[in-house]
């Protein structure tokens, strides 16, 4: 009974402390109330001042009929020189006149002169596609201009998406290939068609005497890659892979006697030198004469040819090919793989920042990489696909 009488008194000597955290429990209760509602029913902040830079949510929508309303809010970059004594680099994003009519297609065609009007410090950079991968490719140079690099050029494969780039003022060339304007699906005999295009491509632009950094659509810039690539100037060519181990554990090149994976050609630097040339022309043929074989893997086993020895001691850059051209595998850390980035976040262990990811390592085709960069909130989205009005409630928790 006395042992009762003890329970009943300390319960009541500490009910100040259950009301002390009932109390305080309530209080943040009713708060965190006011807060949501006076955030749902509060009026909007004006955007009229507002600049898009890297923040996908509020980017402009996004139209797949050809119009212009993306140019209209997008933040102007300031262009430079593209060589000193050149004329200024055109706005992108600067759609023409409304009014004005589209330029005959002939005007369209790849040539030197077109090339050294978008060319700084003598290099270009490139992707193309057709009118299926439009959003890709927006996505893809809007990266490029919102790092503020816009020495680019986009092939179109088909004429609707020739004119939907001109009209939403994007760097646009004609490809001439007549291609399908629908998703040709990975693997298909079209999607190899396609790799055969970026290998005339490439054979098209080298001699004109420039640098290519030559792209996939499926991937994105997250940080500018030029200044990367101009720490090896003795390279003729600087190429991704698809390692998934990492090599190194900083930012220099990848170390190539351990890289046992294909080189990626998603993503690589050329230089117009004799070696690279001579290996493009030689690609070329191959594919050519032989349909049956996969752009990668020819360009895998031409430059496997010979590898090794080392270029020098610290570079990174070893001898390929013919026992001439100088290479360079790109650090699989930052030059992302779907691999790298989406599954390991090799660069986060490693505490490095990305320059690239492409969107590799998933098997649902082009919805797939779609979704990944999705995931990413690195694709270029209307503001409502991340925040549909009315479907959810935002609600913050303080502790």
């Amino acid at each position: 009974m006395g042992g009762w009488r003890n329970a009943v008194q300390e319960a009541a000597a500490s009910k100040p402390l259950f009301l002390t955290i009932y109390t305080t429990i309530i209080v943040g209760i009713v708060a965190t109330s006011f807060y949501v509602f006076s955030a749902i029913y509060s009026p909007s902040a004006p955007t009229s001042t507002q600049s898009i830079s890297t923040s996908w949510l509020s980017s402009p929508p996004l139209s797949q009929n050809g119009g212009s309303n993306f140019s209209n809010n997008i933040s102007q970059p300031t262009d430079k020189a593209s060589q000193p004594g050149s004329n200024q680099l055109k706005t992108i994003w600067e759609a023409p006149p409304s009014n004005s009519k589209m330029p005959p297609l002939e005007s369209f065609k790849l040539t030197k002169e077109l090339v050294g009007e978008r060319a700084k410090d003598n290099v270009i950079i490139v992707t193309f596609g057709n009118f299926a991968f439009m959003d890709f490719i927006l996505t893809w140079v809007k990266h490029l201009t919102d790092l503020d690099v816009s020495n680019l050029l986009v092939g179109a494969m088909d004429t609707k998406l020739l004119e939907a780039l001109y009209w939403k003022g994007v760097p646009v060339f004609d490809m001439g290939s007549h291609m399908s304007t629908i998703d040709v699906g990975w693997g298909s005999p079209t999607f190899h068609k396609m790799g055969r295009e970026k290998v005339l491509l490439i054979n098209a632009i080298l001699p004109f005497g420039y640098e290519l950094l030559m792209c996939d659509t499926d991937m994105v810039w997250l940080k500018d890659p030029l200044p990367y690539l101009a720490q090896y100037p003795d390279a003729d060519i600087l190429t991704s892979s698809d390692q998934v181990v990492p090599t190194v554990v900083d930012d220099r090149l990848a170390d190539w006697k351990q890289v046992g994976a294909a080189y990626n050609i998603g993503i690589f630097h050329w230089r117009p030198t004799e070696p690279a040339i001579k290996l493009a022309k030689e690609w070329k043929d191959m594919l050519l004469a032989d349909d049956k074989i996969w752009d990668q893997n020819g360009f895998n086993e031409l430059a496997r040819k010979q590898t090794g020895p080392a270029v020098d001691d610290d570079s990174g850059l070893f001898y390929a090919f013919d026992g001439t051209l100088k290479l360079g595998i790109l650090p699989e850390s930052i030059f992302c793989s779907g691999h790298t980035y989406f599954v390991q976040a090799m660069y986060e262990q490693l505490r490095l920042e990305p320059y690239a990811l492409h969107t590799t390592f998933q098997y649902g085709g082009t919805e797939g990489k779609r979704h990944r960069l999705r995931e990413a909130m690195v694709f270029y989205d209307p503001p409502e696909y991340y925040d549909a009005p009315g479907n959810f409630v935002p609600v913050l928790f303080q502790m």
